[in-house]
């Protein structure tokens, strides 16, 4: 093998044989001519009759002498032909070129590069060729050039410093093979990966490093370092970061932070980065006076003061700016004001710490959209893009509404990368909007494991296409088996039905359980088809549809009392029912990024066919907040159910369970009415669940961090769970004696571990119940995913 490349940026290369000998050559070669011009100083020009071309193979002796630009007969001076010499030296097609004159004579003496036989990769373990090939200029069948391979080895060792394996080299060598051909391989050497051994910031007063760092994409390396991808030292992230690091102070007030430089030093061992973050925050501003004026006479500015949903006092963002002036603009659109446009005026009050924000509305130029263009989606339908603009050609001209269009592009999550500019069009006053996109894979097939303190350990198949047929939607098909839950769903979606914000969902389910908590078997069949759309800008509406199928089965395993006997004896049964849910939620405008408040409240009313018929009212609402410098996360909820049936018994199976999801401490079926049956000798036969009509349940909970490194994604939680579920509507049944029908509350608090974990955030719980019934089941440990309201 013989080396050509001499390393820079990580690349290395020997210093053997085949670039010396090339070296070699072009010196022999200069000095040839050199030799053979002995009387340049002497004669100014040459005329030659003839040119003879020597020593090519492949290349035409036409295309030689049209890179030498020599015509026959006419004077060419010494300098020329060194011309000449270093425009086909510069073709890249020759290792040496020699250009002597003899007599009326000039003979083109040349040796061609060798074509390339094949490429090959060695010694790369942790990506594979074909992910390497592509980014090769070098092609077989192609001239061999060592400048281009050079630049193939700096693109290959690039591949490895974005993984953080800064210590990868790249050797390129060749083999020479007959009929002037060369195997062009690529000797590589991984190395180790440069980790991120630690994050520090300097100049950070009103938050902590561990909270900063949380913010970061950047992560220190830790106890999962194995199996966590971003604690590798690559600069295009750190770039990020401070981007990032901008956000999160601006959002919070701080409008006058920036960062004054970033420190990247490797440790002794050379096998790590310590990354400082250099910080000036400034001072914490707030909102101050608030108004609106109007350079228009058909505008009232009143109207669209009240419009606005900032406050004086609340912290400044150029969120909530950004926010006031689409809701301004969204307003003047739906009063037929075109071209109305909103100009944010900030005035700055060192004094109190306050930003006074003035509202201009004047009129924009007139401009419209004169076409929509959209290159690049090969796989992924013209109107799912367009669905993301709320503009058509023809309509007014709107440059903020072009960039949330783009936003809502890239959520799509469709494309690798998305491109919205706009252009002047065919006229001045016409815009032309130009979508670029590169599609990325959307369709996923993923095997996994579950575990849960109640159902067991279990296998989960899930396939998933987020943009199925290129149209947008989205379907879902799941298979999960645990040792006492099997379930098998298919879920689909259409965002946007009819080409309006309408969400249609359709989910399709079969479920079969053998509960170790319960003296029967289910098996229960769904059918439920539903549409979603918004009624404000925190608000959304879902009206569904749902047939069910469920039935208890005596699994033979042991005694029951007379309810559940007389309910599995029921066999079959189908419900058929209307319903509606409505959810407010603040995240959806963002406006403090601190606290978020969530409200569902949701009727089912079955009848619509179906065996029975019966109302259920569900309703639920949980309050989040950040205190100590964000340090801390407090989270309360309430949730209650009431169901109410007038035609038809409820069963077990409809009755509210609360255990354990819904309030921790107890088994799924830990408390509420229950059918004890005794035999004559007082010994307990049997002890059935049966749940309740109404429950009602509030949690209140706390996370904070252990001091463990931030890398390790440990938190430490408490929690305090206070709840009853309660009602019977017909007992007549019971061969035992029916307990807790009525209202009783129970008490529990406990500690809570919060892991994030590549394979999900996992969530730790352990319980004590302060009140409880005497025939109520605890649970005092407990492990689930983790999930946030």
């Amino acid at each position: 093998m013989t080396d050509f490349i001499k390393g820079r940026r990580g690349v290395r290369a020997s210093t053997a044989n085949g670039l010396s000998r090339m070296g070699t050559a072009f010196f022999l070669s200069i000095s040839t001519a050199l030799i053979a011009l002995p009387d340049v100083s002497a004669a100014q020009d040459y005329t030659f009759g003839s040119v003879v071309i020597q020593g090519n193979q492949r290349i035409e002796a036409g295309t030689i002498l049209t890179y030498a630009g020599i015509e026959r007969g006419k004077a060419v001076s010494a300098g020329e032909l060194n011309a000449a010499y270093q425009r086909i030296l510069a073709s890249g097609l020759f290792e040496t070129v020699e250009i002597t004159p003899r007599g009326g004579t000039l003979v083109i003496d040349v040796k061609e590069y060798p074509t390339i036989n094949q490429i090959s990769i060695e010694g790369n373990r942790r990506v594979k060729d074909e992910d390497l090939q592509p980014l090769l200029q070098s092609k077989s069948r192609l001239v061999f050039n060592p400048k281009v391979a050079e630049r193939d080895a700096a693109i290959i060792a690039e591949v490895y410093n974005q993984q953080g394996r800064l210590s990868a080299t790249v050797s390129p060598k060749i083999i020479r093979r007959s009929d002037n051909r060369v195997d062009l391989i690529f000797e590589v050497f991984e190395g180790g990966i440069t980790e991120i051994e630690r994050i520090s910031f300097v100049g950070n007063k009103a938050y902590s490093d561990r909270r900063l760092r949380s913010v970061l994409q950047t992560k220190q390396a830790g106890l999962l370092r194995a199996l966590i991808k971003r604690d590798t030292f690559v600069e295009d992230r750190i770039s990020f970061d401070k981007q990032v690091l901008s956000d999160f102070y601006l959002s919070r007030g701080y409008v006058d932070f920036r960062t004054t430089g970033v420190n990247a030093e490797l440790t002794r061992e050379r096998d790590g980065y310590f990354i400082t973050f250099n910080i000036e925050e400034g001072q914490q501003f707030r909102v101050g006076k608030i108004t609106t004026s109007s350079d228009l006479a058909d505008v009232d500015a009143d109207e669209f003061q009240k419009a606005l949903k900032m406050r004086s006092g609340m912290i400044y963002s150029p969120t909530v700016v950004e926010n006031s002036i689409a809701r301004m603009e969204r307003l003047a659109n739906r009063k037929g004001l075109n071209f109305v446009r909103v100009e944010p005026r900030i005035t700055r009050n060192d004094r109190d710490l306050t930003l006074d924000v003035e509202f201009v509305l004047s009129r924009g130029p007139r401009v419209f959209v004169e076409r929509i263009d959209i290159e690049g989606n090969t796989t992924t339908m013209d109107r799912v893009i367009r669905q993301q603009f709320k503009i058509v050609e023809g309509d007014p001209f709107n440059p903020r509404e072009i960039r949330e269009s783009a936003e809502r592009i890239r959520a799509l999550g469709f494309f690798s990368n998305a491109d919205v500019k706009a252009r002047e069009g065919s006229n001045p006053d016409q815009v032309i909007v130009d979508v670029n996109v590169e599609e990325q894979p959307t369709g996923s097939l993923s095997f996994g494991g579950t575990y849960s303190t109640n159902t067991g350990f279990g296998l989960l198949v899930t396939m998933k296409e987020d943009n199925f047929l290129g149209r947008g939607q989205r379907l879902n098909l799941s298979l999960s088996g645990a040792e006492d839950n099997q379930v098998y769903a298919l879920g689909f979606s259409e965002p946007a039905l009819l080409g309006r914000n309408l969400r249609f969902d359709l989910d399709i389910g079969y479920r079969e359980t053998q509960t170790s908590y319960a003296n029967y078997d289910t098996t229960s069949i769904q059918f439920r088809p539903g549409i979603t759309f918004p009624v404000s800008d925190n608000g959304r509406l879902k009206l569904y549809y749902n047939a069910e199928s469920i039935e208890m089965i005596d699994d033979g395993s042991a005694v029951f009392g007379g309810i559940v006997g007389n309910e599995i004896a029921q066999g079959n049964v189908w419900s058929s029912s209307l319903g509606y849910s409505y959810s407010y939620d603040t995240r959806r405008t963002g406006l403090n990024p601190n606290a978020g408040v969530l409200f569902e409240f949701g009727q089912e009313f079955a009848g619509v066919g179906g065996d029975v018929t019966f109302s259920k009212t569900t309703a639920k609402a949980i309050a989040q907040t950040k205190i100590l410098n964000e340090e801390v996360t407090l989270r309360a909820s309430l949730e209650g159910g009431l169901l109410d049936y007038t035609s038809g018994v409820s069963r077990s199976v409809d009755r509210y369970q609360i255990g354990s999801g819904l309030m921790r401490g107890f088994s799924p079926d830990g408390i509420g009415p229950r059918e004890i049956v005794y035999d004559s000798n007082g010994d307990e036969v049997s002890n059935d669940a049966l749940g309740g009509d109404m429950f009602a349940v509030a949690r209140f909970e706390a996370e904070f961090p252990l001091g463990l490194p931030e890398e390790y994604g440990i938190r430490g939680g408490l929690f305090y769970d206070v709840g009853s579920v309660w009602g019977l509507t017909d007992a007549s049944a019971a061969t035992g004696s029916v307990f807790y029908e009525d209202f009783s509350l129970r008490h529990v608090v406990g500690v809570s571990l919060f892991w994030n974990t590549p394979v999900g955030p996992l969530r730790f719980n352990w319980s004590k119940a302060l009140q409880k019934e005497d025939e109520d089941i605890e649970q005092t440990f407990n492990l689930t995913v983790s999930t946030e309201f």
